[in-house]
């Protein structure tokens, strides 16, 4: 048996797989955030360390025989959040998380004190990455850098406490802008930019080689019978491409979930640091993947559906079907950067907007005008993609949003790509971390047998009568975006 853990936003998953595949247990468990000021965005590590033992607590209650035959332990977590740590390994203060935006000095002092920072990382200095946000709490909270001896991505914390053991892997830290992305190692050049050393990082392994192993401790808490591995593991977005199937160049899925993805699969280092792309290793050795990321996506529709009253996003979403074509021929244009935004702009100043409000304007056209404000933000990050040389033949579909049929078809019509829908997408993450918790375990597996895509249940092609209508919206929504720039 095997176990996913996914540490996201918003619920810790746990997944628990046998030597076939077959899914055998799920649960979950939820968190919340704090956001205590504007621009910023945390959570106590200590939360997601209890939402991890509810779920699998869950599991051994309700699977005791197949849990304690348990071999491996995969690992996925949301990428580019701080956990500081003392000597002692005591966390020193609440983890800033990938959504928070307070370091937006910091990421010009940083690309100022390491010119050589996109060459080295792949990738341009934002908000969102770690070290921007060590260089906030050297500057804001000077005591507290000091006290700090490791820091930790969050998946990496909970590896930490259930094993014992500093260590991470080339996913994960390829989005702290510490790494060297080509090279797939710690940079001391850019570790000295913010006054750090290897001494600061934990060790670095591939996502499919062991990351240390289960405290007997917990084994026995488990009723877990034999030695369990746990596996490097992998950022949550390379983990979900593990799940799958999205290793080989030309693969490549979108996630609409509280952030948008665009993600695809590379043989090679392919970097587009100019127009906010990510490069960043894949979690199976000699492999990349590009990434655009948009920081709210289904989070948008979430805002809009309370904004407006409605009982929930499925109801806001059955009247934007009901409005038909005056739909997107009506609806105000919508800029959908609630928390600043990614690729391509770069820009943590960038705030949400709806432009174009008239006195017919309802919750319908409102609606509407958010998840074609998303599918364009998505049609950003493929545009950017395309420019680095990147390509996907057809993209899976995955994340809340992907329940939506209607979402999906506007989103394949903006994008003018094809779209595949799976039985297992709500768990693409946390079947990707049980499978390199298995490849952990049995290092002579070959990657493409055990990352298989699953079955398709659906393709969703574009609309060539609807992406008519949406290129000059497109259009607009990036004029709109420059005009305001200066205003945000």
């Amino acid at each position: 048996m095997y176990l996913g853990i996914d540490l996201g936003t918003s619920e810790v998953k746990a997944l628990l797989i046998d030597a076939q595949q077959r899914i055998v247990a799920t649960a979950h468990a939820a968190l919340a955030i704090s956001r205590p000021q504007p621009l910023w965005s945390e959570q106590d590590p200590a939360d997601w360390w209890r939402a991890t033992l509810s779920a699998v607590a869950e599991i051994a209650r309700s699977h005791p025989v197949e849990l304690k035959a348990l071999r491996g332990i995969g690992l996925s977590g949301q990428m580019h959040g701080t956990v500081l740590l003392d000597v002692d390994g005591q966390v020193l203060w609440p983890a800033i998380l990938w959504n928070d935006t307070r370091s937006g000095f910091e990421c010009a002092e940083l690309e100022a004190r390491a010119p050589q920072l996109r060459e080295i990382t792949g990738n341009a200095a934002m908000p969102g990455f770690s070290a921007p946000k060590l260089l906030w709490i050297a500057r804001h909270e000077p005591e507290l850098f000091k006290r700090t001896a490791t820091v930790l991505l969050p998946k990496d914390y909970l590896r930490y406490l259930l094993t014992g053991d500093y260590i991470s892997e080339m996913s994960d830290a390829s989005g702290t802008l510490w790494l060297d992305v080509g090279q797939r190692d710690w940079s001391d050049a850019m570790l000295a930019a913010c006054e750090m050393t290897r001494a600061h990082m934990p060790r670095l392994v591939e996502g499919s080689a062991p990351g240390g192993m289960l405290r007997r401790e917990l084994a026995r808490e488990w009723g877990v019978a034999a030695d369990v591995v746990v596996a490097g593991g992998a950022g949550d977005n390379a983990a979900s491409a593990i799940g799958m199937g999205v290793v080989a160049a030309g693969d490549g899925f979108i996630s609409l979930g509280t952030s948008g993805v665009f993600f695809a699969a590379n043989d090679a280092y392919r970097p587009n640091p100019a127009q906010g792309l990510h490069t960043f290793c894949h979690a199976l050795p000699g492999r990349w993947h590009q990434m655009g990321v948009m920081l709210s996506a289904a989070s948008c529709l979430r805002w809009v559906t309370q904004l407006t009253h409605a009982d929930d996003e499925a109801q806001l979403l059955d009247e934007v079907a009901a409005a038909g074509s005056d739909a997107y021929h009506s609806a105000p244009l919508f800029l959908p950067y609630l928390s600043g935004e990614r690729t391509p702009h770069n820009d943590p100043n960038a705030s949400g907007v709806f432009f174009g409000l008239r006195h017919d304007t309802d919750r319908a056209l409102l609606g509407y005008a958010v998840l074609e404000g998303v599918a364009f933000g998505l049609r950003d990050s493929y545009l950017a993609l395309q420019a680095a040389g990147g390509s996907v033949r057809i993209a899976s579909l995955v994340g809340g949003g992907s329940r939506s049929r209607y979402w999906a078809r506007l989103l394949a019509s903006a994008l003018d790509l094809p779209l595949s829908l799976s039985s297992e997408g709500q768990v693409g993450a946390a079947l990707g971390a049980a499978r390199l918790g298995m490849m952990a375990v049995h290092p002579e597996l070959d990657a493409a047998t055990v990352c298989v895509a699953p079955p398709i249940v659906e393709i969703i092609e574009p609309d060539a009568q609807w992406r008519a209508v949406l290129l000059p919206r497109f259009e607009r929504f990036r004029t709109l975006y420059a005009h305001l720039k200066p205003l945000f």
